[in-house]
């Protein structure tokens, strides 16, 4: 299904990470302010909004912090949705897979979809996601993803994100045989991505600088990739790829919009932006606010028409392209980001979906991609 299909409501549980990861996308943000958890009733009150205007049954648990890192709230948000929705009711949870035996047991009773972030093997990963006191963390999450994949894989997904950055892109195959080795059979590659930070990455020249990612090199060695990992029975997927399953004027569930509560009280539309206030460039993505005395949820109805607004045939880029129906703009946080533009394009990432459509062509997924 085109991502855009992806219908549910996101839970940004906490702030609090057990990680310290050198490519983390809103450490800044973090670091900058207190420890936040969610509100378990701005939760709730989501949840009754969600449920009363979408069809979705599907409730997701996801960063800025680890969301297991809130695991009694975690729990109680599930049973919640349960008693709304019963057995109808579809859990994912997207986490750094750093967690106990206790919270492993749960999640392989309770969740139906697991991504796991996982850069390879321990090499690159304990390089990139440590503890805070460089502990390497490879092997309790290679234990717990073990333990997932032979409890969890008959009734659903366990997945593995991976992070691709210029140290591990050469290596995709080798990481594709490790993750196999593990029980794996899902496997979605995200090329590194900018920081967001006050200003977009277009008023920054010094960042575009700094910043290296060769996307060219990324499409040949993925390809490639791909197409081994499919000789074994593995599929492996790129957030590139996403709409390459159907064919849609939106690129991703931000245009719809769907909930994403945050822990300091706002609606956002995206992954990407995890805290309402002060949001600066990303601001378009945050449509509504959690009213703690009223107890009801203030959603910004302009804000939610120009989101639905952002669609291939209002793009410039993206009218006449031939590959817009699997694109349409791509990644809006990362656009935004990026361009400080809502209706903008990057041309880079543009140019390397064309590519990978060109050798790839449709696709059809079997599960949830993340």
């Amino acid at each position: 299904m085109p991502h855009v299909n992806k219908q549910m409501i996101s839970f940004f549980l906490t702030t609090r990470c057990n990680l310290r990861c050198v490519y983390c996308y809103n450490s800044k943000k973090r670091k900058s302010s207190p420890i936040q958890s969610l509100d378990l009733n701005f939760a709730k009150a989501g949840i009754d909004y969600f449920f009363g205007n979408f069809q979705s049954r599907h409730i997701r648990f996801y960063g800025p912090g680890e969301p297991t890192q809130a695991f009694s709230l975690m729990k109680q948000i599930k049973d919640y949705a349960y008693s709304k929705v019963g057995e109808n009711l579809s859990t994912e949870l997207q986490t750094n897979g750093a967690f106990s035996p206790t919270i492993r047991n749960w999640i392989a009773e309770n969740v139906n979809i697991v991504w796991v972030s996982f850069d390879g093997p321990p090499d690159i990963h304990d390089h990139n996601r440590s503890f805070p006191c460089q502990k390497p963390s490879s092997p309790v999450i290679e234990e717990n993803v073990k333990y997932l994949t032979s409890h969890l894989q008959k009734t659903g997904t366990v997945g593995i994100r991976v992070t691709i950055t210029d140290d591990n892109m050469r290596r995709q195959i080798e990481m594709i045989d490790y993750f196999s080795s593990l029980g794996v059979k899902h496997i979605w590659a995200d090329p590194l991505f900018q920081e967001i930070q006050s200003k977009p990455v277009c008023m920054t020249p010094k960042r575009q600088e700094d910043f290296h990612f060769n996307m060219d090199a990324f499409v040949n060695t993925y390809v490639e990739a791909y197409q081994y990992a499919k000789s074994i029975g593995v599929f492996y997927g790129t957030n590139l790829i996403y709409n390459f399953d159907g064919c849609s004027e939106y690129n991703c569930r931000a245009c719809t919009p769907v909930p994403h509560l945050t822990p300091d009280g706002y609606v956002s539309a995206c992954d990407m932006v995890t805290f309402g206030g002060k949001a600066n460039h990303m601001e378009p993505l945050v449509y509504g606010k959690w009213n703690a005395e009223k107890k009801t949820i203030q959603f910004y109805e302009d804000r939610i028409e120009t989101l639905r607004s952002r669609k291939a045939s209002n793009m410039p880029a993206c009218v006449n392209c031939e590959v817009s129906g699997k694109c349409a703009g791509y990644c809006l946080g990362e656009t935004l980001n990026e361009t400080g533009d809502l209706f903008g394009c990057n041309p880079r990432v543009c140019h390397a979906v064309k590519r990978l459509y060109h050798q790839i062509g449709s696709i059809t997924y079997d599960y949830f991609h993340p």
